[in-house]
C-alpha cells in the first residue's frame, strides 16, 4: 500500500459556492473545473493580462492546479 502525503493549504474559505462571484457586486458567474495543462499554458500568459507563473505551479508535483474552463 503506497503511503499518502499530506498538503496543508494555506488559504480560507468563506462560503462554498457552485461559481465564482464577484464579492463587491454579489454577481455570480457559473463555473466549469478542469485540470489545468502545461498546453493550456501556453496561451495563458503574462502578455495575456495573467500575472501569474503557471509553468512553475505545473512543475511542482504535489500540487494540482485546475482552471476555469469558461473564460
Amino acid at each position: 500500500m503506497k503511503n499518502k502525503q499530506e498538503i496543508q493549504l494555506d488559504f480560507v474559505l468563506d462560503k462554498l459556492t457552485n461559481s465564482i462571484q464577484n464579492t463587491i457586486s454579489g454577481d455570480s458567474f457559473q463555473t466549469e473545473v478542469a485540470r489545468f495543462t502545461l498546453k493550456d499554458s501556453k496561451s495563458i500568459t503574462v502578455k495575456n493580462g495573467w500575472n501569474f507563473n503557471w509553468k512553475a505551479e505545473l512543475k511542482d508535483d504535489p500540487k494540482e492546479v485546475q482552471t476555469d474552463n469558461n473564460q
